[in-house]
């Protein structure tokens, strides 16, 4: 079998003066005989205990199934964050040595945070690619900057640039899951239904992905492929389709401390967990549920709700991508890789969200107000996210969450499943192991030896080990050795079955941070430290960690604040980096990283012909029903409607918008107190006014259009709702240079964004 020859290869054949001559030859096949198609699913934020069959009693069935066929790692481990971890299962190799320190959006002018993965550190789409495999990349990607991610580009750290044939989903850290920014190879494309018709993007990414296998099993049957599935779950927003949501209706009433306890004994009963091991006490701020007021329980215990309905949802559509597998007669030769890249979110704060963008705005969630919308919390009207408490009980018997280099963070769930190939099918594996570990895994049971260049670039080394013997022997020796962690400033080291860790606070000198230390081997859950009881041992370990930092690239630690991890979207070129945006419609959806800052007040003037007749429709518009802001005309008239939290404030004109030219000027002007005041004129008189109570510094994590709309920010309208006349020239001009108020908040945002 030929597989993409690109005309590079020497010609092994014999070219004479004519055809009868010569002698014809092709390429052999790269492709090891027998090699199976790869699958990798990454689920987003989900705990070391979420899963059924790692001790929750959520409902996980087609999960389940798998891993009792299959096996499962208990010693699986993660950078504690979204990006990292990424960055880490494609190339082999440590984070910061790849430039993926933190998450994409980054880039602190230092090699450990660029946001891209460098050349040298070939992903393993490229890898098998180049070895004849068919390659795809579905769901979330963010292993780009995303101030590259617009359509003006650079494409050059886009998925079909690092090796994938084909891509679906979104590039950004978090996706709406009923409107999400969708990207199909390397442009924006509308999604196919509404959320009224049914749409979810679980739902729409299996389909993707499973069209991608279809068309080549039906046209290539014998080229193997590998799937990069990554849901948008469980990562916020948690939202599910109704029958979903209404499924749990009191299901986590009794609340975290009955539900954790049951899911601790749950484990120790399957073999997730040693006999011996201890549930960790409360984090920090996690209050005893008995402790919290009548509403507070009401608020927490729906939030769990529709992460559950999320998480069984999520499950379901990888029931449907095995189905089709099965079908496809592809299922029996599939190594099929499923984990989750940190674990359960902190960004809910010790109460949960409703709206997650209050957070980023250093706005409290107000619960005695936030329970009377209880009803909208999983749907469209919502951007939840669980508090504390709950997402201390999904990392059960782990301390402290994603973004800490304690268990809570770094131990995740891994799962692998291929049949006939695995000795002791539905047994653990204890080994200790990382995210670092899976790409050598992947090439080992196919058969394809790690390259030491890839297209012209010679190779840094891999610093994952195979874990390929594990399939077949459950006590089988992995040499590694140590393993450094680094996250906010947050350290540990795990080596020789001892964990020395610390947790980091901004602004504290390094020397100053508090190690713990932690036999893993008898201390699972990390609760008996005993750094006052082997001084010496801590002592080593910490000198490792700074052998391994620096030959890993961590250095240098960095934990300076906002502005710095900014640079990237600011720098030349980029689409952020002016006060001023001239947009020349029709232009393709913008991302929010690459769209003007709503925060410190603009001025917008749009130039447009209007139609005759119905002339109703989006001229610019971003955000969601959550929050967002929208110009656009229903009825006939010009309308302005910002919306906080769907505290709606709106400036319409009295008369219809005539036919013909028109130039609109928005005025929204910030005031001292954070308010602004809101002027609509139309050529060259005001025709509407108002004021808004408070301008948003980070305003939604969905982007903008012009002349349509991804999401509606109000019921007035559906999406497209797609203008019918011309708009010639759509302009931004941005008040005074932004705040440290707004870059903080920024920075909340996008760490937030994993």
């Amino acid at each position: 079998m030929q597989t993409g020859f690109s005309g590079d290869e020497p010609f092994g054949g014999r070219i004479a003066r004519t055809a009868d001559q010569s002698e014809p030859w092709w390429p052999p096949s790269r492709v090891p005989a027998g090699a199976p198609n790869v699958v990798t699913v990454v689920l987003d934020d989900t705990g070391f205990s979420h899963l059924g069959c790692y001790g929750s009693t959520m409902a996980t069935p087609n999960i389940d199934r798998i891993a009792a066929q299959g096996l499962r790692y208990t010693g699986f481990h993660t950078t504690a964050l979204c990006s990292p971890t990424r960055a880490c299962l494609l190339t082999g190799r440590n984070h910061h040595a790849v430039g993926m320190r933190c998450i994409s959006n980054f880039d602190t002018g230092y090699p450990n945070m660029r946001g891209a993965i460098p050349k040298s550190a070939a992903t393993l789409a490229e890898v098998l690619r180049d070895n004849g495999y068919a390659t795809y990349a579905a769901g979330k990607w963010h292993l780009a900057p995303m101030a590259e991610c617009s359509a003006a580009g650079p494409f050059t750290n886009w998925p079909l640039q690092r090796g994938f044939d084909r891509f679906y989903g979104f590039l950004n850290g978090e996706s709406d899951q009923f409107s999400p920014e969708l990207i199909c190879d390397n442009h924006a494309v509308p999604q196919p239904k509404s959320p009224a018709e049914g749409y979810h993007f679980s739902e729409d990414v299996v389909d993707q992905a499973a069209g991608f296998i279809r068309d080549l099993r039906s046209l290539v049957p014998e080229k193997p492929f590998f799937l990069y599935l990554a849901f948008g779950a469980m990562h916020a927003p948690h939202q599910a389709p109704r029958s979903y949501l209404d499924k749990y209706r009191g299901r986590f009433d009794a609340g975290w401390d009955v539900e954790r306890a049951a899911w601790f004994e749950r484990q120790k009963q399957m073999g997730i967990i040693p006999p011996d091991t201890e549930l960790a006490p409360h984090n920090r701020g996690v209050k005893p549920w008995n402790d919290l007021s009548r509403n507070e329980q009401r608020f927490a215990a729906r939030l769990q709700e529709a992460f559950a309905a999320m998480l069984e949802h999520t499950d379901d559509q990888i029931g449907r991508l095995v189905a089709q597998l099965q079908e496809l007669g592809a299922w029996d030769n599939t190594l099929f890789l499923l984990l989750s890249d940190n674990g359960a979110s902190q960004e809910g704060g010790a109460s949960g969200i409703l709206d997650e963008m209050r957070y980023f705005n250093g706005m409290r969630e107000d619960v005695d107000t936030a329970v009377l919308r209880l009803d909208d919390i999983g749907g469209p009207n919502s951007h939840s996210n669980i508090p504390w408490g709950w997402a201390q009980a999904g990392n059960s018997p782990l301390k402290w969450y994603k973004q800490n280099t304690h268990g809570g963070g770094v131990r995740d769930p891994l799962i692998v499943h291929w049949p006939s190939r695995l000795a002791s099918p539905g047994s653990t594996r204890t080994q200790f192991c990382h995210a670092i570990d899976i790409a050598p895994t992947v090439l080992a049971a196919v058969g394809i030896p790690q390259p030491t260049e890839v297209a012209s670039v010679p190779q840094m080394p891999v610093h994952g080990t195979s874990l390929l013997a594990t399939f077949e022997q459950a006590d089988a020796t992995i040499s590694r050795g140590p393993q450094y962690f680094e996250m906010f400033g947050h350290r540990a080291l795990v080596h020789e079955g001892w964990k020395a860790v610390s947790r980091h606070k901004a602004g504290v000198p390094y020397d100053d941070d508090v190690w713990e230390l932690y036999h893993l081997d008898s201390d699972f859950s990390e609760c008996k430290d005993l750094a006052h009881r082997d001084p010496e041992r801590l002592q080593r370990m910490i000198a490792l960690w700074w052998q391994e930092a620096e030959k890993n690239g961590v250095l240098p630690l960095d934990d300076r604040g906002a502005s710095e991890m900014f640079r990237a979207s600011r720098r030349p070129g980029m689409p952020t980096a002016r006060r001023r945006f001239e947009y020349f419609p029709p232009v393709s959806h913008i991302p929010s990283d690459a769209c003007p800052s709503p925060a410190r007040g603009w001025r917008t003037i749009v130039e447009l012909t209007h139609p005759q007749g119905d002339g109703d429709g989006a001229l610019i518009n971003r955000g969601t029903l959550n929050s967002g802001l929208a110009l656009y005309v229903h009825q006939g008239r010009l309308h302005f409607d910002y919306n906080c939290f769907h505290d709606h404030t709106r400036a319409v004109a009295q008369e219809p918008l005539s036919p013909g030219s028109h130039v609109i000027v928005l005025d929204v002007e910030r005031q001292n107190d954070g308010a602004a005041d809101v002027s609509l004129a139309l050529d060259g008189a005001v025709v509407a006014s108002a004021r808004i109570p408070k301008l948003l510094f980070v305003l939604s994590s969905l982007g903008m259009d012009l002349g349509r709309s991804n999401a509606p920010i109000n019921n007035d309208y559906q999406a497209p709702f797609v203008y019918p006349g011309q708009l010639h020239r759509v302009v931004f001009e941005l008040g005074d240079k932004s705040s440290l108020g707004e870059v903080k908040a920024l920075v909340r945002a996008e760490m937030a964004k994993q």
